[in-house]
């Protein structure tokens, strides 16, 4: 993969590092909507600008809002290619503490969420101005009133944020050594960009966001084709889409020049230039949600592990953006509430440090605090998977006592029930109601699902991390996908969803059996006493783009020398 160019530039008397990537994108698929958005398309007049004015005269305005009181004004800042980006600006009222001997104050930049505008953060931008912050918030190019063409976090996106900055410092009462920045969504995935390109960006908050697009909009080699329907939906009327842009969504749908799609996504890939966020040194504050169907978990905690620098990571029972969105709103909310304590800790010196890794339990809501990630399990059990009994119900157990040497097969294609839910609305259900996808395990059909069952356990099984599954494949096609999914099943049979994820295939020789690991998505749940776990594996997903033909035969086997088991990371 081709490495970020970097250019300093000299703008005002301050100098701007800006990398750009050097390729386009299909990152498209990278971000939601945080709240409904009614279309704007065309890019319309300014509304106001103090670009024409000149440096000297717009600060001496931006000052004389300062002393009257708390500020809140329009502006259109110009991009160097000529684009303009909507944008809106708040300053402290006078005297509010955090302001350096100059009168200068740190500097918050927030870009809006995909499909969303730079209106979408104005009670947090009230908010952080009433905190001692300078804000500014604006609409991501090819969006709404900005100019130019949806870039998905492309080189264009990223040289905006150093322009920017550069606009910021010149034209507010902003400190130029303390820069951070925030966002939810598209933005929080250019909060982290941000910070590889420009050195200035002291401390971020990226909430929602994601560490590898690959993996966000590819796990186990298998389209989220779901979430990218939803995401193009929410496109459709409030962005321009560029040639390039429309180019790979028709790629992806059609599951075409797929190593062209990756290497794309890989260069809108925060984790890829997580060098130089530690060379940077910047505070990074990530937080994610557990059900998050745009931006996987295991992504975010994986990218988590790779910062060498002062970190923390929140994680919460959820889908994209559910977290925040009542922040939006100007009510409390603990997301945000943490994002403003870091930018206290790391832009003013404030406040005291805290255990860098936070957990909110499901379902039980227990809140868990750890000193690193790899801390958060302390053992793990290894879970066999034996043959089928009359029911079609293997045993999952521990110990040598769980046969191997059998194969049970399944009709291909088809979708058994048991499924990883609806993008935005499972993990919405799961954090405010806690009820997760749910499936009555007797009753899947057992041609289409092979199912394995636990016994119930004594005590409470506490599962934190990665579970991962190993088993045998055999195929009838040279190609296919299986969901491994992990159930919490309660006496009556009914399973509420622990986690899930897909792996795909190509190139296999048909009949002949291969190995096939099967990562689910990080997670923590808590099985309570007396419940039961289940694993189903199917070949059919509303999710996801499978590969599996319809009608074809998969077969999963546990040879002597390769037991297909379940790996369980356990607190």
């Amino acid at each position: 993969m081709e490495p970020p160019v970097r250019r300093t530039q000299r703008h005002g008397g301050h100098r701007a590092a800006v990398r750009t990537t050097s390729a386009a994108v299909a990152a498209a698929l990278v971000v939601v909507a945080t709240v409904a958005a009614a279309p704007a398309r065309p890019a319309a007049p300014a509304r106001h600008t103090s670009a024409g004015a000149g440096p000297e005269r717009a600060a001496a305005h931006a000052a004389a809002a300062h002393a009257a009181g708390p500020s809140f004004r329009l502006a259109d800042i110009p991009m160097k290619d000529g684009v303009v980006l909507k944008a809106n600006v708040f300053s402290p009222a006078s005297g509010t503490p955090g302001a350096d001997a100059h009168g200068r104050y740190p500097v918050i930049v927030q870009p809006a969420s995909w499909g969303q505008n730079d209106l979408e953060y104005v009670l947090q931008g009230k908010q952080l101005a009433a905190a001692g912050y300078v804000v500014v918030t604006y609409t991501v190019r090819g969006f709404w009133l900005s100019g130019g063409e949806v870039d998905v976090a492309g080189p264009k996106d990223v040289a905006d944020i150093s322009t920017v900055i550069d606009w910021t410092i010149a034209r507010t009462p902003a400190d130029p050594q303390r820069i951070g920045m925030t966002g939810l969504s598209l933005g929080g995935g250019l909060t982290l960009l941000g910070a590889a390109a420009d050195p200035r960006i002291k401390a971020v908050a990226a909430m929602s966001g994601w560490g590898d697009l690959v993996d966000s909009l590819y796990s186990g080699e298998t389209r989220h084709l779901q979430a990218v329907a939803a995401l193009t939906a929410v496109q459709t009327p409030t962005g321009r889409q560029s040639a390039e842009f429309r180019r790979m969504l028709v790629n992806l749908f059609a599951d075409r020049d797929t190593p062209d799609v990756i290497r794309w996504a890989q260069t809108r890939s925060p984790g890829a230039y997580v060098d130089r966020i530690n060379a940077n040194g910047t505070a990074v504050f990530l937080a994610g949600a557990w059900g998050d169907s745009i931006f996987n978990p295991s992504q975010i905690t994986a990218f988590y592990q790779k910062l060498t620098g002062p970190k923390r990571i929140e994680m919460r029972p959820g889908d994209h953006a559910t977290q925040e969105v009542s922040g939006l709103l100007g009510l409390d909310n603990a997301t945000w509430a943490s994002a403003l304590r870091w930018f206290d800790e790391h832009l003013k010196g404030r406040g005291t440090s805290r255990p860098p890794v936070e957990l909110e339990v499901r379902p039980t809501g227990a809140h868990e605090s750890y000193p690193s990630w790899q801390a958060v399990s302390s053992r793990s059990e290894r879970l066999r998977l034996g043959r089928a009994d009359a029911f079609g119900t293997g045993a999952l157990a521990s110990g040598a006592s769980v046969g191997t040497g059998w194969r049970t097969s399944v009709v291909g294609g088809l979708n058994s029930g048991a499924d990883g839910g609806i993008t935005e609305l499972s993990g919405l259900l799961d954090q405010f109601i806690k009820l997760p996808p749910v499936v009555a395990v007797p009753l899947l059909p057992r041609w289409a699902a092979a199912v394995w069952q636990s016994k119930p356990y004594a005590a409470t099984q506490r599962i934190r991390g990665v579970v991962r599954l190993h088993t045998t494949v055999t195929s009838s096609a040279p190609q296919g996908t299986v969901i491994g999914h992990l159930y919490d099943v309660n006496a009556l049979g009914v399973g509420k969803l622990i986690s899930h994820a897909p792996q795909s295939w190509t190139g296999r020789t048909p009949g002949r059996a291969f190995p096939l690991d099967i990562p689910l998505f990080a997670t923590a749940y808590d099985l309570p006493a007396g419940h039961r776990l289940a694993l189903v594996l199917d070949t059919q997903d509303p999710l996801y783009g499978g590969r599996t033909p319809l009608g074809s035969k998969v077969s999963f086997g546990s040879p002597d020398d390769d037991p297909s088991e379940v790996v369980l990371p356990l607190r």
